[in-house]
């Protein structure tokens, strides 16, 4: 346990943590993951999923049909993971199924996990560091195992996977990230950071030995790879992806 977690918190790049958790998940039983971490979330949605980290090892069909198909936006467990923080099992959805409780649009998403084999596993609700903030975790047991088989592997190895999933979401959190939009360029990352020094575009340009309309250029394109209308938005936009870092005053 101790190589891994040297290894989870020396490693530089979000795939490398990433790979390292899967495949400890992967010894628990858990042979499927997907996370998502979100910082513009508002009160009646995640935000725009083009801002949304996303990290799974589902297979492509399944992750295209529930991320990228909208599907996730009526999933039961996505729902609870949006109002809570916590561990929850999956049981909780086939006690609404059997009360009748689901919507014919979850029915969709259920139907659309079983045909994935996405059946039984836990979902992992982290605390957000602010309103706007939320990432989860969701883990599904390898096929074969029932949920009342995934419950008897969490109440054996819960309180470990509960550590190891914190430490990687907070890890995680902390680094440079563009989701699904293009990153910034490392010209766009600089001049958006002497901007947000307080330095004018005529200073930045005496800075980096360029022209202001060259820096003006820097801006413009780092505006719509962020897509906000303002520099301002784009500081503060690629301020809280981790895409550039503030010294403060």
């Amino acid at each position: 346990m101790l190589s891994f977690l040297e290894q989870l918190v020396q490693a530089k790049h979000i795939q490398d943590i990433w790979s390292l958790y899967a495949a400890r998940m992967e010894e628990y039983g858990f042979d499927r993951l997907i996370y998502g971490l979100t910082r513009f979330r508002t009160v009646n949605s995640l935000g725009d999923l083009a801002d949304t980290l996303m990290l799974s090892t589902h297979e492509k069909s399944y992750t295209d049909a529930f991320v990228w198909g909208g599907a996730y936006q009526k999933a039961p467990m996505v729902t609870w993971a949006a109002e809570n923080e916590g561990v929850c099992s999956w049981s909780v959805v086939e006690d609404r199924m059997r009360a009748g409780q689901l919507s014919e649009e979850e029915m969709g998403v259920l139907l659309l996990n079983q045909k994935y084999g996405v059946v039984a596993g836990y979902t992992i609700s982290f605390p957000a560091m602010s309103m706007r903030q939320k990432g989860a975790m969701g883990l599904c047991g390898r096929p074969g195992l029932s949920q009342a088989d995934v419950d008897v592997l969490w109440a054996e190895h819960g309180r470990e996977i509960m550590v190891l999933s914190t430490l990687v979401h907070l890890r995680i959190s902390t680094m440079p990230h563009a989701s699904a939009r293009r990153p910034l360029t490392p010209r766009q990352r600089e001049v958006l950071e002497w901007v947000g020094e307080g330095k004018t575009t005529a200073d930045i340009a005496v800075i980096m030995g360029l022209t202001s309309a060259t820096v003006e250029k820097h801006l413009r394109l780092a505006r719509e790879v962020l897509d906000v209308d303002t520099t301002a938005q784009a500081v503060l936009k690629a301020s809280v992806q981790n895409q550039i870092f503030m010294t403060g005053k």
